[in-house]
């Protein structure tokens, strides 16, 4: 990326947000970056564009020159929010309390649809709550399962990616939901990849601020850009159980479908 003078100002691409986060996050091949907003997004670098027929994955372009295939939910960090309320709870409080249930939330399951959903295309969709029952009927599992959705339905998208050939050897866990410590510790187990938890930054703005030194520098590759701290990882146990029950509620399309 070479600037050009124009009229005193130097000149050069620019970018959006989620290319300027890769950027800012040093994202490599192998790396998939999801954030958990108030909608999510699962996102990586790579070589060729995306070229996927049912639009699930968008073919962007990144900062770089190369592509950032994308994919993006429309329930994220609002379904934890959701579930707080629910509880009688506050975020703290909630990401303890699935803390303290089993993985698979003894069998209760939630599809977190609560606002319709982008991926998969289904605008009218509703939650559903499955498998309640007297002995697991608790407020920890109703937390512990609003947590495995939304970590179920990211993982469902970010395999949309690999779908195109992206590779996923790690995740790296972004956005205000990935504060959440039950978030941090459950993704490793519902992604079946290490997880990395850079600190928190405006790694969009930074990822702004590395394309802008790059244009300066006038070099063919951006010039190195450290993170502010090491990111802590997260490792666990694959826990198959859960997005499988995810995907079988999601499957199922009576369930989410709205009356008439």
């Amino acid at each position: 990326m070479v600037g050009e003078t124009s009229w005193g100002a130097q000149l050069s691409a620019g970018t959006g947000d989620n290319m300027g986060a890769a950027l800012g996050l040093a994202l490599v091949p192998g790396d998939v970056a999801v954030s958990v907003g108030t909608s999510g997004t699962a996102f990586a670098v790579s070589a060729v564009p995306a070229a996927d027929p049912t639009g699930a994955v968008a073919g962007f372009a990144d900062a770089t020159g190369a592509f950032l295939p994308l994919v993006c939910t429309i329930n994220a960090a609002g379904v934890l929010s959701a579930a707080a309320a629910l509880t009688g709870s506050t975020l703290v409080e909630l990401s303890d309390l699935a803390l303290g249930a089993q993985p698979g939330a003894d069998g209760l399951t939630l599809l977190p649809y609560l606002d319709g959903e982008r991926t998969p295309d289904r605008p009218d969709a509703t939650g559903v709550l499955r498998g309640l029952t007297a002995a697991n009927a608790s407020r920890q599992n109703l937390a512990r399962a609003a947590v495995e959705s939304v970590l179920a339905s990211l993982a469902e998208a970010a395999a949309l990616l690999v779908a195109q050939g992206v590779p996923q050897r790690r995740v790296l866990l972004i956005g205000g939901g990935s504060r959440s410590a039950a978030i941090r510790e459950l993704a490793p187990g519902v992604f079946g990849v290490p997880v990395l938890v850079p600190e928190p930054a405006e790694y969009v703005a930074l990822g702004a601020a590395r394309q802008a030194a790059w244009a300066l520098a006038g070099t063919s590759q951006p010039p190195h850009w450290p993170p502010p701290r090491p990111p802590a990882v997260f490792e666990g146990a694959v826990q198959s159980q859960v997005r499988t029950r995810h995907v079988a509620l999601r499957d199922d399309t009576a369930a989410w479908r709205p009356a008439r």
